[in-house]
């Protein structure tokens, strides 16, 4: 690899985590509601495992876990007499967050959590909710749903400033009669937040989930788009095959975009092996222009052999088959792992694979 080469994977490394950012979710509620097994069962990385958390307030602690761009803002005391301090503490927090110009400090959205099996709406949840509606969107998640019987409902009347009241069961569970129930509500509740959460967020917070694969697909999608969009205005003015190493910058750049959504750990070991993987799977050597060259190979018809001129369409579609490919390799691969990531090794050999098999198409 070429030293040119290695220090744009160095750069394109740093502007993936940058444009991804950071999504910060408070979570409220009575203790004993679920609000660890719900965080657990949502995000990569068993976030609430990790110790005690940082705290922030008295009633508050920040957890996060390296290489997952989520912060969860866990808020206790809801039960007790001297809930109002919790929450005059908490919208202190808040207020000061919300002063900051670094928007990945910012908090984003919360859940509200109460327990089915209580079918009680306290003062400390209403209190709660009308709070943190003054600051950011407000979802009640109705955890540790078994049977319904109207309580739904009675919460949406109660907690009128809740965006939507979400009925989820974190864990599979058995009933008394011995009856299987599967986790429920996940998916729906991971839909609602990213529409919640602001578009800047919305990266970051597909990256950090694991129970929507689709969430995390869509989003790679918009990032292979941008890229093949990229490369066309490169292609505006047909680029000889001598200069095509000036679309590498945005082949690199939209493989770690993509990595960095799928919530990948991304590092320049791991996207320089993955570039050299695809490009060798399509035959080709890892240097800055050969890299453009085995791309051609995807592309049929005149004007794509070496030597030619590399025009807007052509740099539009090796830009987009090569990203739709690592995208579809990657969705693959955690679909087979019921949305646990998979391993780089397991990625670059798939990666490898699919683009020999494109190539020889």
């Amino acid at each position: 690899m070429d030293i040119q080469l290695a220090e744009e994977i160095r750069k394109q490394v740093e502007e993936a985590f940058r444009k991804r950012g950071r999504v910060n979710i408070v979570i409220t509620g009575r203790s004993g509601v679920g609000k660890s097994t719900l965080v657990n069962a949502v995000f990569h990385g068993r976030i609430a495992d990790t110790g005690q958390g940082r705290p922030v307030t008295k009633e508050t602690r920040e957890y996060t876990k390296d290489g997952i761009p989520v912060s969860i803002l866990d808020t206790r005391g809801l039960e007790l007499g001297a809930f109002q301090e919790t929450l005059k503490l908490l919208e202190e927090l808040v207020a000061a967050r919300a002063k900051e110009a670094d928007a990945t400090r910012h908090l984003h959205c919360a859940w509200l959590c109460i327990s089915e099996d209580s079918r009680r709406v306290e003062d400390g949840d209403v209190k709660a909710a009308e709070m943190l509606a003054r600051h950011m969107p407000v979802v009640v998640v109705v955890t540790k749903a078994r049977s319904d019987q109207g309580f739904r409902a009675e919460v949406q009347r109660l907690l009128p400033l809740a965006r939507n009241v979400m009925r989820v069961r974190a864990l599979q569970e058995t009933d008394d009669e011995g009856h299987t129930l599967q986790p429920k509500g996940l998916v729906e509740l991971v839909e609602l937040t990213m529409e919640l959460v602001p578009e800047a967020q919305r990266n970051a917070f597909a990256a950090a989930q694991r129970v929507s694969i689709d969430q995390k697909r869509k989003r790679a999608h918009g990032i292979v788009a941008s890229a093949a969009a990229a490369a066309g205005l490169i292609g505006a003015v047909p680029i000889p095959f001598a200069d095509a190493a000036l679309l590498v910058p945005t082949q690199v750049g939209m493989l770690a975009g993509v990595s960095s959504v799928f919530g990948l750990p991304l590092t320049e070991a791991f996207l320089s092996t993955l570039v050299g993987a695809g490009i060798t799977g399509l035959g080709a050597t890892f240097t800055g222009q050969s890299i453009v060259s085995g791309l051609l190979k995807l592309v049929p018809g005149p004007g794509t052999a070496l030597g030619a001129l590399i025009s807007a369409t052509t740099a539009t579609a090796l830009t987009t088959l090569f990203g739709e490919a690592y995208v579809a390799v990657l969705s693959r691969l955690m679909e087979k792992r019921r949305g646990e990531l998979p391993t780089e090794d397991e990625v670059i050999q798939a990666f490898r694979q699919e683009m020999s098999l494109r190539g020889a198409a």
